[in-house]
């Protein structure tokens, strides 16, 4: 018996939040979620699609270095997109840089101004 139905969030650290909500809204398009009550730090719940990310501006404890170029080797969250063609002008035109998913699907990883890999899977 599956107890569990679906992801309802996934929470990303953040060291600057105007610099991440730049990224997360401006370029990849997510909606603030205005509900977020005062939690004691800086932060905001992002919509993406049916699920939130949760960005945290708290300390990370992981470190920037050593990390595989490609988000695909490294812990990430993955997003299901319409048109990876259109994420990636949108990246090409933010500068942000990416790399092909090695599977032969339609995807790309990148990541974020923290160095959070992310994935992102073309569907139908």
């Amino acid at each position: 018996m599956a107890l569990i139905k679906r992801i309802a969030h996934a929470s990303v650290l953040v060291a600057e939040l105007d610099i991440s909500l730049r990224f997360y809204c401006d370029v990849l398009g997510m909606t603030i979620d205005d509900a977020r009550p005062d939690l004691g730090y800086p932060g905001a719940w992002l919509q993406a699609g049916e699920q939130q990310v949760h960005l945290l501006q708290l300390p990370n404890p992981d470190p920037r270095d050593g990390r595989p170029a490609h988000g695909g080797r490294d812990r990430h969250v993955a997003f299901d997109v319409t048109d990876c063609a259109a994420l990636r002008l949108a990246l090409d035109q933010a500068g942000i840089a990416y790399t092909l998913s090695r599977s032969g699907r339609s995807a790309l990883f990148c990541r974020d101004p923290d160095g959070n890999a992310l994935e992102f899977v073309q569907v139908e």
